[in-house]
């Protein structure tokens, strides 16, 4: 009887372990399905927020060059998801300079066991053109690098809207040259040593009040137009271009143009603003004076500025359509 009882003890005993052990295969297997399921959250939610950034990861194996990277820089680069990828592939998508600087950067990188970070711009295999940010970071082994990884970024609104921003900054909106900030900056530079400067021009269009006042501002801005194309093609050789006010431009001339070449490129401004202008069914007749002043050494920017100003005037008075230049 004794013998009997202890053998079903032993038997529930047994029952017991069993079932205890079997709670403890599923609460394992629980476990480790939520991890992967976790796991699985982590990834998709990893994802999902790099296609919102615009954001790959790559590596590349620096013992063969081989390359890795996530479905980001696939769709970057307009490549179909999971295709096979080289480096000598890749680097033919980047544009010419933007692939030299970022192999000088690599190759620091890799020398120094370093990181960098550089914008480049590529060409997708659609054919579009695309900035993005890249960062890399070298892993070393007693020294010698063997793996290069980081990130590959979308930049192209960025960029341009940083450059959208810099052309209203430094040009002029109406006739796309550039701005009387633009031309400032040059000034303060000519006075600051940074920058050679050998003749001013400023040209005031002849007529163009009358323009405005009676046709309307949309005609008088087509005349602006007008103007800025053809003190481009008159001034092929000038350092810069720039609208400065309503009807007032300035040219400048690099210190090399000799004074008799800048006497007759004010002539042909002049003779340039005298051809006819049709704009909006239109043909107008306009014209320019045009004040010419040398710079020499130890005159300040500003008296450049005064003079050119002088001789300007100096034009107006003797009947306008004409060029003067400053006596020193």
């Amino acid at each position: 009887m004794a013998t009997t009882i202890a053998a079903l003890a032993g038997e529930v005993l047994a029952q017991a372990a069993i079932a205890q052990q079997r709670r403890r295969i599923a609460a394992q297997a629980r476990t480790i399905a939520d991890y992967d399921a976790l796991e699985e959250q982590r990834r998709s939610l990893f994802d999902r927020a790099s296609a919102t950034a615009s954001i790959g990861i790559w590596q590349c194996n620096l013992a063969d060059n081989s390359l890795s990277w996530t479905n980001g820089v696939y769709d970057l680069f307009e490549i179909a998801r999971d295709t096979p990828i080289t480096r000598e592939t890749t680097m033919a998508l980047y544009s010419e300079s933007s692939r030299r600087e970022m192999e000088a950067a690599r190759a620091q990188a890799i020398a120094t066991c370093s990181d960098f970070s550089l914008d480049c711009e590529i060409i997708t295999t659609t054919g579009k053109r695309r900035w993005m940010r890249l960062t890399g970071a070298v892993e070393s082994r007693d020294g010698v690098a063997h793996r290069i990884f980081g990130m590959k970024q979308d930049i192209t609104e960025e960029k341009l809207l940083a450059d959208r921003t810099r052309y209203l900054a430094e040009f002029d909106v109406m006739t796309g040259l550039a701005n009387r900030g633009q031309f400032q900056a040059r000034l303060a530079a000519l006075d600051e040593g940074r920058k050679r400067i050998g003749t001013m021009l400023l040209v005031d269009l002849d007529g163009f009040k009358q323009v405005n006042d009676t046709y309307g501002h949309a005609l008088g801005d087509e005349c602006l137009k007008e103007a800025a194309i053809r003190l481009l093609e008159s001034c092929g050789g000038a350092d810069l271009v720039a609208r400065i006010g309503g009807d007032e431009f300035a040219v400048l001339l690099d210190a090399d143009m000799s004074p008799g070449d800048a006497r007759i490129l004010a002539g042909n401004i002049v003779e340039a603003m005298r051809r006819p202008v049709t704009r909006l069914d239109q043909t107008l007749h306009l014209g320019a004076s045009v004040g010419v002043a040398h710079y020499r050494a130890g005159i300040s920017a500003e008296d450049l500025f005064r003079q050119a100003d002088t001789a300007l005037y100096a034009a107006k008075a003797a009947g306008r359509d004409t060029s003067r230049t400053f006596a020193a």
